[in-house]
């Protein structure tokens, strides 16, 4: 019985980590998108694709905070150049998201 309970939750997790989102997989399926905000969207209110918004986001906030300290500027100077370069070095068909609706670049 405990050998059986072990592999349940072995395929379990071994399932979660399988389905998980990647970021690359996600743009490309139109799930996800940049915004004029230096942040990821989601185009796809999923609740996988807004877990991976919500981390992605996190860690973009993090990093823009520790540039606009180290650069002596303020954070939404970051976030506004952030979403710049996010809108250039998108690939044409991804999404972005242009006076508050999502677009196919």
């Amino acid at each position: 019985m405990k050998i059986l309970r072990i592999t349940m939750l072995s395929t379990l997790l071994f399932c979660s980590a399988v389905f998980a989102l990647e970021l690359g997989d996600a743009k490309q399926s139109g799930l996800v998108g940049e915004q004029d905000n230096g942040y990821l969207g989601a185009v796809v209110k999923r609740s996988d694709v807004l877990e991976l918004v919500g981390k992605v986001n996190v860690k973009r906030k993090a990093k823009y905070m520790e540039l606009a300290k180290k650069n002596n500027i303020s954070l939404s100077q970051v976030e506004k150049l952030a979403a710049k370069k996010a809108f250039e070095k998108t690939a044409k068909g991804y999404y972005v998201k242009y006076d508050g609706e999502w677009v196919k670049k």
